[in-house]
């Protein structure tokens, strides 16, 4: 599993999160992410805003409701053995 460090710009913090899957949906690209590779560990879906000249890409936290059940039904999908509560 990919491991990435993602740098919160407000407050200058950076967080490793492990990449479980990544999938395009509507033409944006969504990944799912979690801190632990516990069976029950919490996830976020995130939404790529942005893309730099350099390879970093930029990511938001994905908070609309009918767009996080959509994509979170994707990743189930694609994701057999995984089930994400909300």
């Amino acid at each position: 599993m990919e491991k990435i460090k993602f740098t919160f710009e407000d407050v200058g913090e950076s967080v490793e999160f492990f990449v479980l899957e990544q999938t395009k949906l509507n033409g944006s690209v969504y990944i799912l992410v979690t801190d632990s590779q516990e069976d029950d560990a919490e996830c976020l879906i995130l939404k790529e805003t942005a893309s730099k000249e350099d390879g970093e890409s930029i990511y938001e936290v994905v908070e609309d409701d009918t767009e996080l059940l959509a994509v979170s039904k994707l990743f189930e999908e694609l994701l057999e053995d995984v089930d994400i509560e909300m």
